[in-house]
């Protein structure tokens, strides 16, 4: 019996030598267990925590919801690496008149933060109230600017046309508060009207002054940093780094547009003002602040009589509006047609192309230039 377990306990210890020695080379050929992983330290850790861990990593990111190009870009900047940041309004699209549609507003309602402009998100103040979110963090990237009146910039002849055309849209708009106010409480519409029709006149396209949207950089790096404490430091260098590319591309900008020949230029609408008054420009727009709103025959007799008296050779449409009016005048008075980007939104070759907020604005610059300088 006892030679018996003597031979039994050889045979144990030669097979768990065996198995040692298997393990042995199987580590020394770098393999390790199906299912796990082996780190630095020696720890084992299974491909489903590291997975999980990673998946709680990227959870981890601030989630920003923004709503056109310029908003979407300036987040994408400042959020870095640290967050997931989703336009709302679809590149190609015009985003005056765009509004929310039920998938939009369930995003919107899961956002940590939401930036938008101000004016020309007409819906967004509704769109909040509806998609109630307590924790979220809200950020009116104008805010902190002092918006100007639309037409206050332009020429005294397209100022006009533009008021004009202004003072018609606002008419309307109180005489239908009028009417509205007449089937509930005609006091409060009334009032209410008022205070849209004074809103709709003020100048939103201030993301189009490199040095306003460096402004607009610093109060969404502001909301970062509040809904992300911990990342604060991260997204105030962000901002700094994309600001200091903002002030050059100021900095280009009034450069290439000192001493040019002329200062007036003719646009689709009126969306250059803050740009024109930042370097002594005169914008002379043939609609409104709506890219919609056309002009009367009255008003395009106008812009063709100063066009002609400062002999400008160029108009200037945008890609995401119909050019027929800025091409009917260009024919008028005998001029070429070219493109000034309000950068409303990317087209799809834009994108393709791998354009962004400075190389669109570089863009226009160098039409500028060419333009004034006739």
């Amino acid at each position: 019996m006892k030679a018996m377990f003597s031979k039994f306990s050889l045979l144990f210890i030669a097979a768990v030598l065996l198995l040692s020695g298997c393990g042995a080379a199987g580590s020394m050929n770098g393999a390790s267990p199906v299912g796990a992983q082996v780190d630095n330290g020696g720890a084992v850790a299974s491909e489903a925590s590291v997975s999980q861990a990673a998946g709680e990593a990227e959870a981890k990111k601030l989630q920003v919801v923004t709503t056109f190009y310029p908003m979407y870009e300036f987040s994408k900047q400042v959020g870095g690496d640290y967050a997931d940041v989703t336009a709302l309004i679809p590149a190609g699209t015009e985003p005056h008149d765009w509004e929310p549609s039920a998938k939009d507003m369930a995003v919107l309602k899961e956002a940590d933060v939401f930036v938008y402009n101000g004016i020309v998100e007409g819906w967004a103040e509704q769109a909040l109230e509806s998609a109630v979110n307590e924790k979220r963090v809200v950020v009116e990237a104008s805010s902190s600017i002092e918006l100007a009146e639309g037409g206050e910039d332009e020429h005294s002849h397209g100022g006009v046309a533009n008021g004009a055309s202004e003072a018609a849209h606002a008419d309307a708009e109180h005489e239908h508060d009028h009417d509205h106010a007449a089937e509930h409480e005609e006091a409060t519409h009334e009032e209410e009207g008022h205070a849209h029709e004074h809103e709709h006149s003020l100048d939103p396209h201030v993301w189009l002054s490199p040095k306003l949207a460096q402004a607009e950089v610093a109060a969404i790096q502001e909301a970062f940093a509040k809904a992300d404490p911990t990342h604060a430091d991260q997204y105030k260098a962000n901002a700094d780094a994309y600001i200091a590319k903002l002030q050059q591309l100021d900095d280009a900008y009034k450069a290439g547009l000192a001493g040019a020949k002329r200062t007036e230029f003719v646009t689709q609408h009126a969306a250059f003002g803050y740009l024109a008054r930042e370097y002594g420009l005169t914008q002379v727009p043939i609609s409104g602040l709506s890219p919609d709103q056309e002009p009367s025959p009255e008003q395009m007799a106008e812009i063709v009589k100063l066009a002609k008296e400062q002999q400008i050779k160029t108009i200037f449409f945008e890609t995401l509006v119909d050019p027929k009016i800025a091409s009917t005048i260009a024919s008028e008075i005998g001029a070429k047609t070219a493109v000034l980007n309000p950068l409303e939104g990317l087209t799809e070759e834009e994108t393709e192309d791998g354009l962004d907020y400075i190389g669109v604005m570089t863009n226009n610059l160098e039409a500028l230039k060419l333009a004034l300088n006739e």
